[in-house]
């Protein structure tokens, strides 16, 4: 990233705030919110990310009056701006005049206005269109002194993430020629051989639209390539315009890294932000729904490649859009806050700053709610800006980790596709179970890309790895040849990046180093379970694994595989890798993962807390480090530390008390 532009200018500490739409209200409580936004200690706000229609109401008739008088109010009470392109959803006029720049689906459905998001991105005339609007944007306020940063469109690829019109065929074609360079190297990445697909020319190709049956794998999963691919360039497109008009502003959008938007790979965009920004927002329906946020917050910091990064958005209470939204309880807003900053956020940000009245987001919670200021939401807004102000030190700092976890996005694309062993395989889940017993033990990962630097690791924990190329098994190969304990867990190394069986036996890429090979997949029934040596149980997958240099640590006690491993565990150099040839259940996980971190002798920020209390630090530059404790609990908890709780002022001698549903900062030293 470079180094002039890599976090919003002018911002001292963390930054604080979230989206305002003053286009949605009149002026007298536009003033108002400039007084409410000093009282909460907001110092950044993103301001037009959805103003096209308002900016021009017609084509080429502008109006930025309205938006000048905003930036001068909000400069003039201190408050930063993160200025969005305003190109988030085009106009009706544009449209309506043009539409041929809206998205299709794979059925050759059009999506219509009437929403966001209605255009095709591989659009070059919705692009051209894009583009003017930047420009205009940039233009206008490019030496604005409320100017802080740019916010290119807004959560790229969340609604429409694959568009099948016509403008992204003739984009998809591009994208192939420039990826193979001839159709034979098409047809061989395709095994077009397969069902008479063979294509004499790049013009007979089409994105993967509806068919007669099952599609072919390699295409749906070049396709899912390309349309991450475009979305970037869009965004490339807009950020170049932004570059060449005021260069030392950085630029970034709002990602959704989470275990629910599956078709942005984040990871291939991250050279191209400035900032790396995230929005995110919980599970409702989810009792644990707080490890899914430290999920998300550690994939965001290993996207910004250990670099601190934005919290762009999340809910100060329910959201609108889930069957079921629940609102936040005690204390919730301010824990899910330090737990995005505790794993590397310098920004804690909001959807959005005052509830709207009308339109499809009006149930949303935001800062300032239908109820105004005498309730528990504006007074944890108001805390909230308060003890992120005593959380100044903090900003700059970087988490430290001595295990990682490897998240693929082409293989979460891949290991859902149709026509495999079993359908039933979701491949967050399997993420998330190996997650969620690492948080549970107190340690901090990284989640990384298979792309990622491994050395440095104790530990390294790879689920469902089921596309893997020969330079990143070898990678990962290295990383236990060289003292890491590297653990694989079923339907992994499978395919190459074509999605090509790699012939052999199963796991492909990972016989030699797993040091296994299976000869065939025994997938489990719905509702099927199977025991284990040990006493333990195991669903959805079994497979014929036989010993190959390896030694079982578990075997299958029952079923058509009896007395085969179900577990393995090979040394390597000087570390090991183990593999786990099934779905084991949570307690079974659990001690799996407590025997991995044994052997490569890794320990948790604070030993012996309570499940539930999570503890992670933070290390500065000059040797100061910072942990935050974050108590999910209804019961209090004592912490063995020593220096200043940032947040109550307090000196610790010894130990800290964190109540129920509280949260401290330690200046330790």
């Amino acid at each position: 990233m470079p180094t002039d532009r890599t976090w919003p200018l002018n911002i001292p500490g963390l930054a604080y705030g979230g989206d305002y739409n003053p286009e949605q209200w009149p002026l007298e409580t536009q003033v108002e919110d400039v007084r409410l936004m000093q009282e909460a200690g907001v110092n950044l706000v993103s301001v037009a990310i959805f103003s096209w229609a308002q900016l021009e109401p017609r084509e080429g008739v502008y109006d930025f009056a309205w938006l000048d008088a905003v930036l001068d109010r909000l400069h003039a009470g201190g408050i930063r701006v993160a200025l969005a392109t305003a190109t988030a959803s085009p106009p009706p006029w544009l449209t309506r005049k043009h539409p041929e720049i809206l998205p299709e689906l794979a059925d050759g459905t059009v999506l219509n206005q009437g929403a966001r998001q209605s255009y095709a991105v591989a659009s070059p005339l919705f692009r051209t269109y894009a583009v003017c609007m930047t420009r205009k944007v940039a233009e206008r306020y490019r030496d604005h002194p409320s100017l802080a940063l740019w916010h290119v469109d807004n959560e790229l690829g969340c609604h429409v993430p694959h568009d099948y019109s016509e403008k992204a065929a003739a984009a998809f074609r591009t994208w192939l020629e420039q990826r193979y360079g001839t159709v034979e190297a098409l047809n061989s990445a395709w095994g077009t051989a397969f069902w008479s697909q063979r294509y004499d020319s790049f013009d007979e190709v089409l994105p993967p639209r509806a068919a007669p049956t099952s599609l072919n794998p390699s295409q749906q999963l070049d396709f899912a390539r390309f349309s991450s691919d475009e979305h970037r360039a869009h965004y490339r497109e807009l950020r170049n315009v932004l570059r060449e008009i005021t260069q030392h502003v950085p630029t970034t959008t709002n990602f959704m890294m989470n275990t629910h938007n599956k078709w942005v790979d984040y990871f291939s965009w991250a050279g191209d932000m400035d900032v790396v920004a995230n929005d995110h927002y919980l599970t409702a329906s989810d009792p644990e729904a707080h490890i899914g946020l430290a999920f998300s917050a550690d994939l965001s910091r290993g996207v910004a490649g250990g670099e601190p990064w934005m919290l762009m958005e999340h809910s100060t209470s329910a959201v609108n859009w889930q069957p079921r939204n629940r609102a936040k309880g005690h204390g919730e807003m301010l824990r899910n806050s330090l737990t995005h900053v505790a794993r590397g956020a310098d920004a804690v940000m909001f959807f959005q700053w005052r509830q709207s009245l009308a339109g499809a987001e009006k149930y949303h919670s935001a800062m300032v709610p239908h109820a105004g200021r005498g309730t528990d939401v504006w007074r944890n807004t108001v805390e909230l800006g308060r003890r992120l102000k005593e959380l100044a030190p903090v900003q700059g700092s970087r988490v430290t980790a001595d295990v990682a976890l490897v998240f693929d996005y082409p293989s979460w694309w891949g290991a859902e596709m149709d026509c495999h062993p079993t359908d039933a395989l979701r491949y967050p889940e399997e993420m998330l179970r190996w997650y969620r017993a690492l948080w549970r033990c107190g340690i901090t990962v990284d989640v990384v890309s298979p792309q990622a630097e491994l050395g440095g690791y104790r530990a390294v924990f790879i689920p469902t790895l089921y596309t893997v190329t020969d330079r990143d098994a070898a990678r990962i190969t290295e990383a236990a040849r060289a003292g890491a304990r590297v653990l694989i867990t079923f339907f992994s190394g499978i395919v190459d990046e074509h999605d090509h069986v790699r012939p052999g036996g199963y796991p492909g890429a990972f016989r030699d180093l797993l040091g296994v090979r299976t000869e065939e997949f025994h997938p489990l029934q719905d509702g099927e379970t199977l025991t284990l040596d040990d006493g333990s149980r195991a669903d959805l997958w079994s497979e014929k694994t036989h010993l190959d240099g390896a030694k079982a640590t578990r075997t299958w006690a029952e079923g058509p595989l009896a007395g085969l491993p179900a577990v393995t565990q090979h040394n390597v150099g000087q570390g090991s890798a183990w593999y786990v040839a099934t779905r084991p259940d949570d307690a079974a996980v659990a001690a799996i993962v407590d025997q991995v971190l044994t052997e490569a002798e890794v320990a948790p920020a604070v030993a012996g807390l309570p499940q539930g209390v999570e503890a992670v630090r933070r290390h500065a530059a000059d040797g100061s480090r910072f942990l935050f404790v974050i108590n999910h609990t209804d019961h209090g908890v004592d912490v063995p530390t020593r220096g200043r709780d940032l947040l109550s002022g307090h000196n610790i001698a010894d130990t800290l008390h964190v109540p129920a549903l509280d949260s401290a900062v330690i200046h330790e030293h």
